[in-house]
């Protein structure tokens, strides 16, 4: 028996980058920041703030969800799976990118009212040409 689950909490990056793969199909992808406070050891050793980036990808409705209602900054609860992949990069190099695919979300800000000015009208993205990794 073998357990891929992640949990967790943090504060969001950067506003969602959100694409359509196909004509409902949604991807939303985002970095989260989960940090560890600073701490002082008994010996008086000061261990810094150490922050970790983590990024997350969201599909189908949770894709939309987070498209219409998650910000940068925004406090989130979440639960997922850890998956990589691989590519290479311009320069022939080969990369490795570690995600988090999200399966459940909490959204833990206050969320402001919006006024008149700052409700956006969400637009339709084109798919992405087929067989291409959506980010």
């Amino acid at each position: 028996m073998s357990v891929n689950k992640v949990i967790l909490i943090g504060n969001v990056g950067r506003d969602p980058n959100v694409r359509y793969i196909e004509r409902d199909v949604a991807v939303a992808s985002l970095s989260l920041a989960t940090s560890d406070r600073a701490y002082t050891l008994p010996n008086g050793t000061q261990v810094p703030e150490r922050t970790e980036w983590h990024n997350l990808v969201f599909w189908r409705g949770l894709a939309q969800t987070v498209e219409k209602y998650v910000r940068k900054g925004d406090k989130l609860y979440v639960e997922g799976s850890i998956h990589s992949r691989s590519y290479d990069d311009q320069n022939g190099v080969r990369r490795t990118v570690v995600e988090i695919w999200v399966d459940n979300m909490e959204m833990l800000s206050r969320q402001q009212q919006p006024t008149a000015q700052s409700v956006a009208q969400p637009t339709a993205q084109p798919a992405a040409p087929e067989g291409q990794v959506p980010f």
